[in-house]
């Protein structure tokens, strides 16, 4: 392990961002979100949650997929460049860490999205241990440790101090382009600080959250459910949780009409909305209690039956914060799953 002073966090920015592209927490109109820094960003390491995730640097909002240049009776395809650039994504909380494994269990799998897979290949991930969590959190319940982050590199600042330990090759990669900044350091000396945020987790209230009566062993039981009628009632399909969810991966292929051709892009859909995956016969899910049930039976089920019991869900906690009606997946598991009376 090593460290650097707080004082020195520009040099350290400045020293990742020379032969790469660095993104990191930036304010702007008073909201957090992954930026490409700069010596004059608002950088907010104190930002639990930005209101994207950074899945957006690895499967971005709206992206190019192929473009058609015609002329007359002629048409010639023009792939987009490959996204080969090298990038740092720095302060990724320890959950949003989780979620990019789950996306490469649904975009590295067979066949592969190259797309995805190129910037994963070019993009290390600098994790930042939480320190202040919020009555929004919920990651234990899907054996995340907010005090241990995932990624290329985990970092945790602490006393005035960034303490920084590659976990990969890519991270120790990292590391020692910057050997001139970090000093060495010893684990123990974040210990008292790890013990206080679990002192923390330990009074959230949402920390006994229990995923029992979830699983591919419940799916007949849970997907026929009265209950889904009565959550969903409320439910006013704004696509809002699907949007600043770190796993959730559905998306659309759409045609532009550029005058002279056709541009092909993807952009973010959600399985919230009316018209998603509508096919020439119709849509299979024609009312709003279908396509509730539909995500958090993703989430919930279908995922982790095909995944190793992995769920598609990180307990970030930006649904409960932002959905306009407060129906989120924390009630949907109180209410579906095995409460502490029925255990």
């Amino acid at each position: 392990m090593q460290k650097l002073p707080m004082s020195r966090i520009g040099e350290l920015f400045s020293a990742m961002n020379g032969n790469r592209e660095l993104y990191v927490p930036v304010t702007k109109a008073g909201k957090a979100n992954f930026d490409k820094w700069s010596e004059d960003a608002n950088v907010n390491l104190s930002a639990l949650h930005t209101v994207k995730s950074p899945k957006d640097m690895f499967f971005p909002q709206s992206e190019d997929l192929v473009a058609f240049k015609m002329e007359g009776k002629n048409i010639d395809v023009l792939p987009p460049e490959e996204p080969d650039t090298p990038f740092v994504v720095f302060g990724v909380r320890p959950c949003d860490a989780r979620s990019m494994e789950i996306l490469d269990l649904v975009f590295l799998s067979d066949p592969v999205d190259t797309y995805y897979e190129a910037r994963r290949k070019n993009g290390v991930v600098v994790s930042l241990a939480c320190n202040e969590p919020e009555e929004t959190c919920f990651c234990g319940a899907f054996g995340i440790d907010a005090t241990k982050p995932a990624g290329d590199v985990a970092t945790w600042i602490v006393n005035d101090n960034l303490y920084w330990k590659p976990l990969t090759e890519k991270g120790e990669e990292l590391t020692a382009q910057l050997s001139g900044l970090l000093e060495a350091a010893d684990e123990t000396e974040i210990e008292d600080a790890t013990r206080a945020v679990k002192e923390i987790l330990n009074k959230l209230p949402l920390r006994d959250l229990s995923l029992e009566g979830f699983g591919e062993d419940n799916m007949n039981e849970l997907f026929d459910s009265p209950q889904w009628a009565e959550l969903s009632r409320a439910c006013i399909g704004c696509g809002t949780c699907t949007f600043v969810c770190p796993t959730c991966q559905c998306y659309d292929i759409r045609d532009f009409n550029t005058n002279d051709g056709v541009q092909r892009y993807r952009c973010w859909d959600s399985c919230m909305y009316s018209d998603f995956t509508r096919m020439a016969h119709g849509n299979p899910r024609k009312t709003q209690v279908e396509r509730f049930r539909q995500r958090f039976m993703h989430k919930l089920v279908y995922f982790p039956a095909n995944n190793d019991g992995v769920y598609s869900c990180v307990g970030c906690g930006r649904c409960v914060a932002k959905c306009p009606i407060s129906m989120n997946i924390v009630k949907v598991i109180k209410a579906l799953g095995v409460n502490e009376d029925e255990r």
